[in-house]
């Protein structure tokens, strides 16, 4: 008679998901000789495999703090750029002559950059 060997756990899961936790387990070989001392060698291997997620989790974050000085001087640069425009344009349309003209330009631009 013929029979069937019962499918594991993760044969229910879907190919990319089955990928993720092939590469999770693969990279959590490079503790094996800490988890095989393990009372429960299955829950040490995930405490392993949460080891590099977080280790590449912090990398990440490294690179995002390396990117957002840059980022901030790219927002600030359009951001002056635009309020120059907006005056421009501003100036151009109203042409504002007293002073009480030129406050309410000035209050206009500022309303402007707003959006």
């Amino acid at each position: 008679m013929f029979f069937e060997k019962e499918k594991d756990w993760k044969d229910f899961l879907s190919p990319e998901a089955q990928k993720i936790i092939s590469e999770l387990f693969e990279d959590a070989k490079k503790h094996k000789c800490a988890y095989m001392n393990a009372d429960d060698v299955k829950i040490a291997q995930l405490w392993c495999a949460l080891i590099e997620i977080k280790k590449q989790f912090d990398e990440i974050s490294k690179n995002i703090k390396k990117l957002e000085e840059p980022f901030k001087a790219i927002v600030e640069i359009g951001e002056a750029e635009k309020r120059r425009t907006i005056e421009k344009v501003v100036e151009e349309l109203i042409r504002p002559e007293t002073e009480e003209e030129k406050e309410a330009t000035r209050k206009l631009v500022e309303s402007l950059m707003k959006f």
